[in-house]
């Protein structure tokens, strides 16, 4: 099957977040299952530094573009997957973020930004691009590409579009004005497409227009159809809950796995867990904490925003730091809660590390060094982090919220018994609830039995991206055009 995968980024190329994991990844899957899979992505600074040797395939003239949008050929690093670069300078030739300027505001011509990128798309996807290749199917990403499930539905005959919202509070909502320049189909304003409470939704492009949905997860796939995770689009998810599936995500273990990880300071297995205590003591040594093996180190690696319930952890912190604990913080967010961490860390520097930013050699040293992962999200359509704490035995303290309830089975007394618990899983988002799971956690850190137990069962969970590919891929062989 001839697939074209659209994402606005994808590892090792561009990555803000988990949306490049999955965009790296599962490309690289379904590569792997015979497919003819391509990527497509739009050509930032960055990504033009990183992508090693490209040629000039097409050159496009696109609505929205004063000049002609050059198309690159390159293949993923790591991989021989084949990459489409959209080079448009106006666009995406600028530094840093690729959605935000240096002062973290949203770039002001996003609109324009995205919608000649999905313009671009559709030409590759009706082959007037000179390649000589029609794909089958095209897969979208997010709000970034959601015009163009919209601008292929007016295409015939067309590909079938799928589209995957990996989260649904990101929206790419612009005004009228922004609607009127990127010259769509007037009818286009109305709510039944992509008009949403008086703004343009790039998102809405997709939902309403794709072949088909997925979502990252089965149980953010039903949270997303209720008004509280619906983020107002509950009625339209809901109208459209036969085309939508909720498909998890893997893990990319070539990349995460404790025992050939490049970036640890010793490799270990489950079979041999001796190696995780030399990263636990370096990676004390690293965020300055006392070197001591037998005291409880927790982790959280992530953007810190309400949304992951860094807030919760801060509500809780003094307490926390009257437990016989230590914790590690890495991640970048919201100024506030990045001062509050910061001001916490001086007032517990034998206790708490804090490091703001982003280093993806450190968030490895991470998962490898600590004992527990706390990931308290309010929501998480999937999650990745908590899949690589399993796999490195880094039990993971969650929500009992999308992803986060369909990977992590809590450690309760039953499960324990049966051998099946993996970590430890409470459910209001609230403070107490996270402090009272926190306790329970080192209730059991204590006990080495049934605490090495845990470990090795977690490390024995399979979220490997070959299950979710071959899922992926009988959905594309499912999905005609609707039109």
């Amino acid at each position: 099957m001839k697939i074209l995968f659209a994402s606005s980024e994808a590892h090792p190329l561009i990555k803000t977040g988990g949306l490049a994991d999955v965009c790296g990844a599962l490309p690289k899957a379904l590569h792997d299952l015979k497919q003819d899979v391509r990527l497509v992505l739009p050509a930032y600074q960055d990504v033009l530094a990183r992508a090693g040797q490209l040629s000039e395939v097409a050159r496009l003239t696109l609505t929205g573009s004063v000049e002609p949008v050059r198309v690159l050929e390159g293949t993923l690093p790591g991989t021989t997957v084949p990459v489409y670069l959209i080079d448009a300078p106006q666009c995406f030739d600028r530094p840093g973020n690729p959605y935000s300027g240096p002062d973290g505001s949203d770039w002001p011509d996003n609109a324009q930004r995205f919608a000649v990128f999905c313009r671009a798309i559709v030409e590759l996807a009706q082959d007037r691009a000179g390649l000589h290749w029609r794909p089958d199917r095209v897969h979208c990403n997010d709000w970034q590409t959601g015009l163009v499930p919209a601008l292929l539905s007016l295409e015939s005959p067309r590909p079938a579009t799928i589209f995957t919202v990996h989260n649904l509070a990101y929206q790419g909502l612009f005004d009228w004005a922004r609607f009127q320049a990127l010259k769509l189909p007037y009818t286009w304003w109305s709510m039944h497409a992509l008009e949403f409470h008086g703004s343009l939704s790039f998102i809405k492009g997709g939902l309403v227009f794709a072949d088909a949905l997925t979502t990252v997860s089965p149980t953010y796939a039903e949270e997303i159809r209720t008004p509280d995770f619906g983020c107002g689009l509950d009625g339209l998810l809901t109208q459209r809950a036969a085309q939508l599936a909720g498909i998890l995500n893997g893990a990319d273990y070539a990349l995460w796995d404790p025992a050939s990880d490049p970036l640890l300071d010793a490799h270990f297995s489950r079979r041999s867990l001796k190696g995780k205590d030399a990263n636990k003591q370096a990676l004390q040594r690293l965020f300055g904490l006392p070197t001591d093996a037998r005291r409880p180190l927790f982790a959280h690696v992530g953007r810190l925003v309400e949304q992951k319930g860094i807030d919760l952890v801060l509500d809780i912190l003094p307490e926390l730091m009257q437990r016989p604990l230590q914790l590690v913080m890495l991640g970048s967010g919201h100024a506030v809660l990045e001062t509050a961490l910061r001001t916490a860390q001086a007032r517990y520097p034998d206790r708490l590390g804090v490091r703001i930013g982003y280093d993806e050699g450190l968030a490895h040293r991470i998962e490898a060094g600590a004992d527990l992962f706390l990931m308290p999200s309010r929501f998480e359509p999937c999650g990745l982090n908590q899949l690589y704490s399993l796999r490195y035995g880094t039990l993971p303290i969650v929500r009992h919220t999308g992803g986060l309830a369909d990977t992590v089975v809590d450690a309760t007394p039953a499960s324990l018994d049966a051998g099946t618990a993996t970590g430890f899983v409470f459910d209001a988002a609230t403070p107490e609830a996270l402090l009272a799971c926190i306790d329970r956690a080192l209730h059991l850190y204590i006990q080495r039995t049934a605490w090495t137990r845990a470990v090795k069962t977690a490390m024995a969970q399979d979220f490997s991206w070959t299950r979710s590919a071959q899922r992926y891929l009988d959905l594309y062989r499912a999905t005609r055009p609707t039109t």
